[in-house]
């Protein structure tokens, strides 16, 4: 690694995140089932229809897990609380699921880790997609429900409380281009579930205001967009995919409005009277968490129909994903955050990590690349506190490889090597790396 603890401002925090569904095993524990179940049972959605009812087994192994954690030398913890274990119907609380939290986050907190929690994570009761999911209205106040469930069992021991996970990937990976669960292509339920899944974050704030509730924030992921080349239309391509990518979300929760290129396609789609909405969207955030992996190259084409964009492959080494590994992407959005959005308020880096093809060797995994990776990275970072950005924190994706959602289990971005078939865990060598890199002198 190419830096060092001290080279970062006091109190900044290292850590690494998890999502429920991607780890705990939802067979157990009373848990309901998802939309995530009914895709993956779905043929072509998921790599050998792979779901998350074993994953890593976390909701028993925990503690092994947080050990880990602990022994890396990190500071925080960035889990999610499942909204199908928490109430598995989408309304009626789960005793189980409840009581399973109460213990992680006491776990957390033995282990001196600040627990960092998201409410959702993509995981939506199947009870609560079967009327509509996030194009439907009424999603929203349910999850309205789900947070002062969780948050009156749990909230008063939280570091911090994002309200959503990458709402672009809830709304329009999943609803316009098919990608995750519903598995929709239709552009009316993506514009709705655009509105709604904002909407969820701005009940959601109100809520927890409502409870008193402190270090309340986002997480938005964020894309590097940058023109094929310099032809207009190639430009205005670009503009259109940074608007509805980046820009969507971040300006309705700092300014109280969508970006025009973006609405010059959802506007026709628009629930009626969503201009009232942006009040409640608008209100003041603590801190905002920025997801940041690579970047992409578009160009016009004009054989779809809007936002008439395709994708270039570019000339960077990529990952397992064949994502492109571009750290000054990273500096770009902290920047801009601070300078465009949210001015001294904390960033978090609350995803960052990439996908490779590990393997167990004589019970190591030798993963250079991801070590390079992580540490060009948090460097990234650096630069953007250096330059007057209040990033506050790193979080490593993921702790554990997992259960990488369409991918199922082919895709590994864990700092520790699991066996799928045994659960046996093997902490790589970017864990060790990371963990030398952070000690404290």
């Amino acid at each position: 690694m190419q830096f060092k603890r001290s080279d970062f401002p006091d109190g900044f925090l290292f850590g690494a995140a998890t999502a429920a569904y991607q780890i705990e095993g939802h067979k157990f524990g009373g848990a309901g089932p998802t939309h995530w179940d009914t895709f993956a049972a779905t043929p072509s959605n998921v790599i050998r229809a792979e779901d998350g009812a074993l994953a890593c087994d976390h909701y028993h192994r925990y503690p092994q897990d947080l050990d880990l954690l602990k022994d890396a030398g990190m500071d925080a913890y960035r889990f999610s609380t499942s909204w199908a274990r928490i109430m598995p119907d989408g309304k009626t609380p789960n005793a189980e699921g409840l009581d399973f939290y109460d213990r992680l986050t006491d776990a957390i907190l033995e282990r001196g880790l600040k627990p960092f929690q998201t409410l959702y994570h993509w995981e939506l009761p199947s009870a609560l997609a079967d009327q509509g999911g996030w194009t439907n209205r009424d999603t929203v106040m349910r999850f309205g429900d789900f947070t002062d469930v969780i948050t009156d069992r749990i909230g008063d021991r939280m570091a911090s409380i994002a309200t959503i996970n990458e709402p672009w990937c809830v709304a329009f990976l999943s609803h316009f281009l098919g990608h995750h669960a519903p598995g929709l292509r239709d552009i009316r339920a993506a514009t709705r579930a655009m509105h709604h899944i904002t909407l969820a974050h701005g009940e959601a704030m109100t809520r927890m205001r409502a409870k008193g509730m402190e270090n309340c924030g986002i997480v938005l992921n964020f894309d590097h967009t940058t023109p094929l080349d310099d032809r207009p239309d190639s430009i205005k391509a670009a503009a259109t995919q940074d608007a509805i990518y980046n820009r969507w979300f971040i300006e309705a929760i700092t300014k109280g409005t969508y970006p025009a290129e973006a609405l010059a396609g959802f506007a026709p789609y628009m629930p009626d009277g969503w201009q009232d909405d942006m009040a409640q969207i608008s209100q003041p955030i603590d801190f905002l968490g920025v997801n940041y992996y690579t970047r992409h190259r578009v160009t016009h084409d004009p054989d779809m129909p809007w936002p008439s964009l395709a994708d270039e492959p570019g000339d960077l080494p990529v990952t397992q994903m064949d994502w492109e590994i571009y750290p000054e992407g990273l500096y770009d959005f902290l920047t801009r955050m601070a300078r465009d959005y949210v001015g001294d308020l904390p960033l978090y880096v609350t995803e960052n990590g990439m996908a490779w093809d590990d393997t167990v060797e004589n019970g190591a995994v030798f993963d250079p690349e991801r070590t390079k990776f992580v540490s060009d990275h948090i460097m990234a970072a650096k630069r953007a506190i250096d330059d007057g950005a209040n990033v506050a924190g790193f979080f490593y994706w993921s702790l554990l490889d997992n259960y990488e959602w369409a991918f199922g289990y082919e895709k590994r971005f864990g700092m520790i090597h699991v066996d799928f078939e045994t659960l046996e865990r093997t902490p790589k060598a970017s864990y060790y790396a990371l963990q030398a890199a952070i000690a404290r002198a």
